[in-house]
């Protein structure tokens, strides 16, 4: 049995995994080896459950171990430890694995709308999440989240009290929104401002996450250059639309997260509004607000484009309702938010095997 496995295991290190280019057991992804009959069976270790390539990885298996043993079946099951850039040695926020800046250089691309359909889409996908509202004087996720009435919970840690996030389709949320009247603006200067957002970042029970999803305000301000000094951020997500306008800000919200004051590693560029799709029409395209400019970013920076977004007009007023687009039981309106958190969680992964080499 023994060499049985041996033989197998060497069919298996002919399978490569084509975001590290190299092979899936000296990656240390095969775990739990068995013949049973007939029957090898193994667990393969993803580097995240939204993983893109699972049926690749399932046709390249079943290939390998039939060019050693045609009579051989497969049984193949998938589990997942998510990657973090993080050091041992880093007791902030020490249960978050991953923290996501999502960040937009202007208002009205969408930013937000994209935030909770990745947070929700990972969610779903098995991943354990949360949702940040960092946009402190313009709160929308409680609305696009049907969460407006919901408020965090309090536990005792210490001597001091902490809050415990709202529980919203399968991932965490929290939002200044739910601790402040709707209907009364919040008046804060630039410190105040981070010293919120600070509360908000640590006086709560986040627990274990895999991925911790900050919507940021639109530009570039006090609030993205606190959490990029003070927080283990493990990378950016830029939002933008097609017209020169937009992409014209975007180029600053590059710029700040390259800065020397930042040095944020920039995930990737989703360009959302990509064009304007009829609900019962999901195969027809028009280009209201232009074309090109996110591909135009990611040539001019060497950045991932890593999704295009349409506007669609029946899921618009149904995250007005407070339900996330990637919800939408149609499976043509579904998937653009779906495969843009394959994407994001590949890169993400991607960017935290570079980060562990450098260091």
């Amino acid at each position: 049995m023994s060499y049985l496995i041996t033989e197998l295991e060497k069919a298996l290190s002919q399978v490569i995994d084509p975001d590290f280019d190299k092979d899936i057991v000296s990656l240390r992804m095969v775990e739990d080896m068995n013949v049973t009959g007939q029957v090898f069976s193994f667990t393969l270790v993803l580097t995240t459950p939204a993983c893109p390539l699972k049926d690749q990885f399932k046709a390249d298996v079943e290939r390998a171990v039939a060019s050693v043993y045609p009579d051989l079946s497969v049984e193949l099951n998938f589990t997942s430890r998510v990657t973090t850039p993080r050091q041992e040695n880093q007791d902030m926020l020490k249960g978050i694995r991953n923290i996501l800046l999502v960040s937009s250089g202007k208002g009205g691309v969408g930013k937000t709308t994209v935030a909770v359909n990745l947070a929700v889409a990972l969610g779903q996908s098995g991943a354990k999440v949360g949702l940040l509202d960092a946009d402190i004087h313009g709160p929308s996720i409680p609305t696009m989240l049907g969460a407006t009435s919901e408020k965090p919970g309090m536990i005792q840690d210490g001597t001091k009290y902490k809050m415990i996030p709202v529980q919203k389709f399968g991932i965490q949320v929290l939002s200044m929104g739910m601790l402040v009247d709707p209907k009364q603006p919040l008046i804060f200067r630039g410190p105040m401002q981070s010293s919120a957002l600070k509360q908000l970042m640590l006086d709560v029970e986040w627990g274990e996450l895999d991925y911790l999803i900050i919507d940021l305000p639109p530009g570039t301000g006090d609030i993205h250059l606190s959490l990029a000094q003070q927080f283990p951020v493990t990378g950016a997500l830029v939002v933008t639309s097609p017209q020169q306008v937009s992409v014209s800000d975007t180029r600053k919200s590059i710029e700040m997260f390259n800065g020397q004051q930042t040095k944020v590693p920039i995930v990737g560029i989703v360009e959302n509004m990509s064009w304007f799709t009829p609900e019962d029409h999901p195969t027809e395209k028009y280009y209201i607000f232009g074309s090109g400019g996110g591909n135009e970013l990611a040539e001019e920076y060497n950045l991932p484009l890593l999704a295009q977004i349409p506007i669609v007009l029946g899921l618009d007023q149904r995250s007005d309702q407070g339900i996330p687009a990637v919800l939408n039981r149609n499976p043509e309106m579904s998937q653009y938010f779906k495969q843009m958190a394959q994407s994001v969680a590949q890169h993400i992964a991607i960017l935290n095997a570079k980060e562990t080499v450098l260091a």
